[in-house]
C-alpha cells in the first residue's frame, strides 16, 4: 500500500495545482516509515537519552509508535506528534492506546505551524515526515527549540528530490547551525545533528 501511494504522489508533485491534488490524495492514506528507519529513530533516541521528541506528520502513528518505544525502554519522555487530518489523529490515539503508549504521545491536531511553534522546552529528536514541500518552514520553525546535539531525521528525500531541495540547503549549510548527510535508507533519509 505504501509504495503505491507514494508512487501516485510522485505523479502529483509539481505546481500550485499538483500541491492541492497530493494533499487531497494523502488526506487518509497510510505513508509509514519502513521498519529499517523505525529502529533508525528509535535506536538514535536512545542513544541520546532523548526526553522531548517531536514529529512532523504523525498520520496513523506508525513512526510514533517507534518513537514512544523508545521513551519507554529508557523509563520516560514525551513525544510530540502533531496531524492536520482528524481522521488520521483519532485512527493514531487508537494506535497508541492499542500499543500501551498513549500516556508518553501528545499529539496536536492542526496546522503545524501553530501546534509546534512551542514544544515546552529544548527538543531532542525531530523526526521531519509531513508534506515534503514544508520540510524547510518546519526545520526553520523547529531549528531554535532544538539542543545542541539534537538529531534529526528526514524521510522521503531520495523519493522527492526537488521538493526537498531547500531543506537540503538548510540543514547541509554549517551557518545555519547542522551538520547532514543522506542515508541509504528507503530511497534516501536525511540525518542531520545540530552544531
Amino acid at each position: 500500500v505504501a509504495n503505491l501511494a507514494l508512487g501516485a504522489l510522485k505523479g502529483l508533485l509539481g505546481g500550485k495545482g499538483a500541491i492541492d491534488a497530493d494533499e487531497k490524495y494523502v488526506h487518509d492514506k497510510l505513508i509509514p516509515i519502513d521498519r529499517g528507519q523505525g529502529w533508525l529513530i528509535y535506536m538514535l533516541c536512545r542513544g541520546l537519552q532523548a526526553r522531548r521528541v517531536v514529529e512532523f506528520g504523525t498520520s496513523y502513528g506508525v513512526s510514533t509508535l517507534y518513537l514512544a518505544a523508545a521513551m519507554r525502554d529508557q523509563g520516560g519522555g514525551l513525544v510530540i506528534g502533531t496531524e492536520i487530518e482528524t481522521e488520521k489523529a483519532r485512527h493514531a490515539r487508537n494506535n497508541f492506546a492499542e500499543a500501551g503508549v498513549a500516556d508518553l504521545i501528545e499529539l496536536r491536531e492542526g496546522d503545524a505551524f501553530v501546534t509546534l511553534k512551542d514544544c515546552g522546552g529544548p527538543v531532542d529528536f525531530l523526526l521531519v515526515d509531513g508534506f515534503p514541500r514544508l520540510a524547510r518552514p518546519i526545520i526553520e520553525l523547529m531549528a531554535p527549540q532544538l539542543r545542541k546535539g539534537a538529531i534529526v531525521v528526514c524521510d522521503n528525500v531520495g523519493h522527492f528530490p526537488g521538493t526537498f531541495a531547500s531543506y537540503l540547503d538548510f540543514v547541509r549549510r554549517p551557518a545555519n547551525g547542522f551538520v547532514s548527510t543522506l542515508l541509504p535508507l528507503r530511497g534516501g533519509t536525511e540525518l542531520s545533528v545540530k552544531t
